[in-house]
């Protein structure tokens, strides 16, 4: 033990190290990862813009456009820095930081996913007291609540992996700085880790799936026993776009982090990791704008006044 030195820097292995793959990837890369932040920015800055977007399900939104930035651009130019120059090191802070920031706003996102849930709930299945349920308090303690939780919680994934000693290798066996290949680094015991990491994200996973699938039951219990096929139609299609974001999203975070250490497999976890750090919040501004009328008018009217301007 009096020879083990400490870690200062990690070497990211990445997704691949085939030659021929470096540039195609690093184009594909910076377009999603383009493609992401015009997509969320511009859905925030059309929701700040357009009064009629001002409600509760447009402030989630936005907050969930927010997020999908903040979390995106904590992973994403790492690797797209790692296709262009095949620089792969990431010092130890660093890491500590790439890990809290994505680990809180992906907790984030799993509670505003939930809040939302809550949200298509009220307004389908007690329209009439929606502005008495939804108050301005409401809403904000919602997000502010799962500001506060990601945060939290991140904290304490970092603060315990972290502590950890890494003297066997540097060598992290992903494209960014996650938990279970750190874990998976380290020469210490990490059955305390493991089963803080097990806990928090079953928490995560089965609270806010509890509210989601809650919610959606009794939304759908309501559509059925709506007598208007126009009013049937309108229901699903409000709902449809967040359940499409749920599912791709918790379907990959089960995926990745409840199952044992020993069940992991690297290459298969990083094109798991590869959804929710990259294609999920490239897809969410389309799923959100494609399927939603008011957003798709709101967007036709900036588009006019743009061009009215020149």
């Amino acid at each position: 033990m009096q020879n083990i030195s400490e870690v200062m820097e990690f070497v990211l292995v990445g997704l691949t190290d085939v030659p021929e793959l470096q540039v195609p990837l690093f184009l594909i890369f910076t377009f999603i990862y383009l493609f992401t932040l015009v997509g969320n920015l511009g859905m925030l800055v059309l929701i700040m813009m357009d009064s009629r977007l001002h409600t509760p399900m447009y402030f989630f939104l936005s907050n969930l456009s927010f997020v999908d930035c903040v979390y995106a651009s904590a992973v994403t130019p790492k690797v797209i820095e790692g296709f262009l120059t095949g620089y792969k090191i990431i010092s130890y802070n660093a890491c500590a930081a790439q890990m809290f920031f994505f680990a809180a706003f992906a907790t984030i996102e799993s509670f505003i996913l939930a809040s939302m849930a809550f949200d298509r709930h009220a307004a389908v299945c007690k329209p009439l007291h929606y502005s008495t349920t939804m108050t301005t308090t409401m809403y904000v303690l919602l997000v502010s609540g799962s500001y506060i939780n990601g945060i939290l919680q991140s904290s304490i994934h970092v603060s315990f992996t972290f502590q950890l000693s890494f003297c066997n290798s540097n060598v992290v066996n992903h494209f960014f700085c996650d938990i279970p290949p750190l874990l998976a680094l380290s020469c210490s015991d990490i059955y305390t880790d493991e089963i803080v990491l097990f806990v928090l994200a079953a928490f995560n996973v089965a609270f806010t799936l509890l509210v989601i699938f809650t919610s959606y039951l009794l939304i759908f219990v309501a559509i059925l026993k709506m007598q208007s096929a126009e009013g049937r139609k309108k229901a699903i299609s409000t709902c449809a776009s967040h359940l499409t974001t749920v599912s791709i999203f918790y379907g990959t975070i089960i995926f990745m982090y409840l199952q044992p250490s020993s069940s992991h497999y690297m290459d298969t976890d990083k094109m798991a990791s590869v959804f929710y750090t990259m294609i999920i919040p490239m897809l969410n501004p389309l799923v959100y704008s494609l399927r939603n009328k008011e957003v798709k008018n709101a967007f036709r009217k900036f588009l006019g006044k743009a061009v009215s301007s020149l």
